[in-house]
């Protein structure tokens, strides 16, 4: 059983690792597997711990990467956070916890309306992050809304991008397991 486990856990933690480092990949602004790792640790990690840590290290090292590479323009030290990443940290962890509920059985329903879900969590909480405290968006309810419209064409782009790393993601992991029954957990 141990084994089972250890198999699973391994092919699940290398899953969510290179779905985060796909993030190199820049296809648009936004489309990244973001909310589909929250998700899918969600659905098939076995303790939720792990289901939120997994995925939230695999998140934060796909982040050094690209903040100290792609993004870089702080040669000579190391960026381990940018400002607000715990506006982006905490729409993850509201989505692992939306998949919580939404994925006990993944089903192509659930798997639809977890994904609508996440990127309008994700939405919500990222925009009001960036435009709590902003010099761009003045401090008040129509600088909020202004906030808020400007940002509705990275939405779909959000909504797109977990939909596409969620069927990758589940898909192959389904497919593997009726491959691999070691991989399954018996009920």
């Amino acid at each position: 059983m141990t084994k089972k486990i250890n198999i699973r856990f391994g092919v699940l933690t290398i899953m969510v690792l290179i779905a985060a480092l796909s993030r190199i990949i820049r296809v648009s602004p936004n489309f990244a597997p973001i909310g589909a790792l929250a998700l899918f640790g969600a659905a098939y990690f076995s303790r939720k711990s792990l289901a939120l840590i997994v995925p939230l290290i695999s998140l934060w090292i796909s982040d050094l990467v690209l903040n100290n590479t792609v993004y870089s323009s702080h040669v000579g030290h190391i960026v381990w956070f940018t400002d607000g990443f715990y506006w982006v940290y905490g729409s993850f962890i509201l989505i692992s916890l939306t998949g919580f509920l939404l994925l006990k059985k993944v089903k192509p329903l659930n798997m639809i309306s977890a994904n609508l879900l996440a990127a309008i969590l994700f939405f919500v909480v990222t925009n009001f992050g960036a435009w709590a405290g902003s010099t761009i968006y003045p401090q008040t309810f129509s600088g909020l809304m202004t906030c808020y419209v400007a940002g509705i064409p990275f939405f779909w782009n959000t909504l797109a991008g977990d939909l596409f790393y969620s069927a990758i993601l589940f898909g192959v992991f389904e497919l593997a397991q009726r491959k691999y029954p070691s991989l399954a957990v018996k009920a």
